[in-house]
């Protein structure tokens, strides 16, 4: 959608995402919660599955925030967080809203950054990211 010549992710694009996350939480048989942010890393649409952890929607808020606001996958981002590196303890920064923890996958237009889907409560990250990339990859389908 576009509004003042801005692309930008409109709610029906948000909850085709958690759909789709959600989805793939089913098929892999784990309940998570799923968090879509625009740009600016303002939340648009979250959704806890039952049975997912009770943190979980902090988990999946931080991870949408960082991969929106940054442009890069959470879990992508841990070689530059390390002593010496651009993002060195960057989950300190800005009152620990960013993470290096998989789970949180940008989403791009064009080119251009225009939000991110995060996605938290899975034991396993790498679970937690695959959800978050069928979420992704569900708002321009």
């Amino acid at each position: 959608m576009k509004t003042g010549g801005e692309l930008m992710i409109n709610q029906k694009q948000a909850m085709k995402a958690i759909e789709a996350a959600q989805a793939k939480a089913n098929e892999l048989g784990i309940a998570v919660t799923v968090a879509v942010v625009d740009e600016y890393g303002m939340l648009l649409a979250l959704s806890r599955m039952d049975g997912a952890l009770k943190v979980s929607p902090r988990f999946a808020t931080t991870k949408a925030y960082t991969s929106g606001t940054l442009g890069m996958p959470t879990g992508a981002m841990e070689p530059f967080t390390i002593p010496g590196k651009p993002y060195y303890d960057l989950n300190s920064l800005h009152g620990g809203e960013f993470t290096t923890i998989a789970g949180g996958i940008p989403v791009t237009h064009d080119g251009k950054l225009i939000g991110g889907v995060g996605v938290g409560g899975s034991m396993d990250v790498s679970q937690d990211e695959q959800c978050a990339k069928a979420g992704a990859e569900a708002i321009f389908s």
